[in-house]
């Protein structure tokens, strides 16, 4: 018999367990809604300062305002350093999103070159406090802001900023005088206050620019922003404006300085000029030079290479980096030097035969005239620039004595005030021999020094404050660039300015001015070419910088010597010699002697200068007297 199983649905049993099942997913959907209404609740009330002030982060920020970089004019006004109105292109790293991607895209709206996106990249990657742009391109073109405008909805965290961009009127003519500014790099990020310049792309590289920086810069504003999601500024809800650098007038007289380097032409030399009563520098010109205007944006590297290898090497400044041996130019202090130490009087006379010898030894020291000038004194020494006599005085006055009294002139040292990275030269004497080149001193070498040659080597600057020095007998003013920083003129005497030169004979003095005007107009006077014609006292005095030195009995013979060999031509005066409104240095490099090339160009400049100031002053001093009561 078959048995048949038949299971028996439990009805009762199902309907428990359903309703236990949705009594346990109702009691998790109510815990669930009470989780998170207890979330919000947190997050809502008892962290709702904390998330706000998120929120506000996110939505609120607060940006630098760059401050507008001070103007720079001459002593007549002329404007040398101006800001001009440019566009320029920014990122926000925190604000780009995919920056890799922007980068390209934006390489493509301009259509740049190669390697566009890592020179960009490495833009946007600067150092920099949070939100704070980067700078990606200077100078927009129209064209180039109207693809980026078009296309802003692909580029987040980018935006075209208005700003001003410094600019150089006067290019090349004052590029060594003012410097120039430029991007500010990784190494200028270490050292410079980020509270300062912060949204600033922009620093004083060199010259003036970089000396006087902080007064130039000014101090940053602020504004607070309200943005959208893609960064895009909606309103300005708060501002503090930034202070305005500081306006500098400059000593520099701008038409002088434009005639220097004309008239140094296509020679590798340097021109100073300074008012000895004030110091102020009148011109500084050295050529060649470049246009400063290349570097302001960011110089590309082909251009930036061909200026680094010209062989004239017009990035360098002859004026404040030239070291040069100073030759028979520095024979009027030395003059100076003798008389106060009683090496030689006023009535010292020397016999020259050509040439001067060390007792025991059979060298020659020769003069530059071969025959030499017989009978000399001091006067005629000076006038016509005898090295024997001045052999002959170093020989009895020693390097230590020598020494001591041309630092007192600011020989060896940088005795300026505000020529930025100007050079000390060099004053050779018996310890800086010794610890130099640890070798004692030899009487042979007092005798090249006493000719402005040997170790000693002075920058064209020195040379024009030496003499302005000795055009004011002896009273010091330090040669300074600024004449005023907004509207305050600067003090002439500053701690730091040397003492003034007090000699025993104060005669001394007239003694050697008189000795430079007869250089200038006296019938053997070495500079009277130059001086043919003068209607007006000048003082001056040539002198040739030896390249290399020659050897036992060799004749110099410039036809037989390649260029860069040739000896450099000097020239140093100061006019009108008995009320000096002008003084001068002039350095020709390789071009022979200083009374054929140098001492033109100071003859030129001098009355580029002086011509009309004395006629005005003349025409002034003729009115005053025509309006005198008989």
């Amino acid at each position: 018999m078959a048995e048949f199983r038949h299971d028996i649905k439990d009805s009762d049993l199902e309907k428990h367990i359903f309703q236990f099942r949705a009594r346990l997913a109702l009691v998790l959907v109510v815990l669930m809604i009470l989780g998170l209404f207890a979330r919000m609740v947190w997050l809502q009330v008892w962290q709702y300062d904390a998330h706000a002030a998120r929120s506000e982060r996110n939505r609120i920020h607060v940006e630098a305002v760059p401050p507008t970089r001070g103007l720079i004019y001459d002593r007549e006004g002329r404007l040398l350093a101006e800001n001009l109105p440019s566009h320029s292109l920014t990122i926000v790293r925190e604000r780009a999103g995919n920056l890799d991607l922007v980068l390209r895209r934006i390489c493509d709206l301009l259509e740049m070159g190669p390697g566009c996106v890592d020179e960009m990249h490495q833009r946007a990657m600067t150092r920099r406090r949070p939100f704070e742009p980067a700078l990606l391109v200077d100078q927009l073109t129209d064209d180039q802001m109207a693809k980026l405008s078009v296309n802003r909805y692909l580029l987040p965290g980018v935006e075209i900023e208005a700003q001003l961009r410094r600019y150089y009127p006067m290019g090349e003519d004052l590029t060594h005088v003012l410097g120039y500014v430029g991007r500010i790099n990784e190494k200028e990020l270490k050292r410079l206050d980020p509270t300062q310049y912060s949204g600033t792309h922009y620093v004083g590289k060199s010259g003036v620019e970089r000396f006087y920086e902080d007064q130039l810069h000014g101090q940053v504003g602020y504004r607070k922003v309200e943005t959208n999601a893609r960064g895009r500024v909606l309103r300005v809800l708060e501002r503090q404006p930034p202070q305005p650098g500081s306006d500098i007038v400059l000593q520099i007289d701008a038409k002088l300085q434009k005639e220097a380097n004309k008239a140094l032409g296509d020679y590798r030399g340097a021109v100073v000029a300074i008012e000895p009563k004030t110091g102020g520098i009148l011109a500084m010109a050295s050529m060649p030079s470049f246009d400063p205007n290349l570097f302001v944006s960011g110089i590309d590297r082909k251009t930036y290479q061909a200026l680094r290898q010209d062989p004239d090497l017009p990035l360098f400044n002859r004026v404040t980096h030239g070291r040069y041996p100073p030759g028979s130019t520095v024979k009027p202090f030395l003059a100076l030097a003798g008389l106060e130490t009683g090496s030689v009087t006023l009535d010292t006379v020397v016999n020259d035969p050509g040439y001067f010898q060390l007792p025991n030894d059979s060298r020659r020291y020769r003069n530059w005239k071969r025959w030499g000038h017989g009978r000399v004194d001091l006067h005629r020494a000076i006038e016509v620039s005898n090295d024997t006599y001045f052999y002959h005085m170093a020989y009895i006055m020693g390097i230590d004595d020598l020494s001591q009294t041309m630092q007192r002139f600011g020989f060896g040292s940088d005795t300026s005030l505000d020529v930025e990275g100007a050079r000390p030269g060099l004053m050779p004497s018996r310890a800086w021999k010794r610890r130099a080149h640890n070798q004692p001193w030899y009487p042979g070498e007092t005798l090249s020094v006493g000719i402005g040659q040997g170790y000693w080597l002075s920058t064209p600057l020195q040379l024009a404050t030496a003499t302005a020095v000795l055009a004011e007998h002896g009273r010091w003013v330090q040669p300074r660039l600024a004449k005023s920083i907004n509207g305050k003129e600067l003090p002439l005497i500053t701690p730091d300015t040397p003492p003034d030169i007090q000699l025993h004979n104060p005669e001394y003095w007239d003694f050697v001015v008189n000795a430079l005007v007869d250089v200038m107009s006296g019938p053997e006077g070495t500079g009277r070419r130059a001086g043919r014609g003068l209607t007006y006292k000048m003082a001056g005095k040539s002198g040739t910088a030896q390249v290399f030195s020659l050897a036992k009995d060799q004749e110099y013979d410039a036809d037989k010597l390649p260029e860069h060999l040739h000896d450099h031509a000097l020239f140093i005066s100061f006019a009108p010699a008995d009320d000096p409104q002008i003084a001068i240095s002039v350095l020709a490099e390789n071009s022979g002697g200083g009374s054929g090339v140098a001492g033109p160009i100071a003859r030129h400049l001098s009355d580029f200068y002086l011509l009309p100031r004395l006629k005005a002053q003349q025409a002034e001093k003729e009115g005053s007297t025509d309006g005198e009561t008989p």
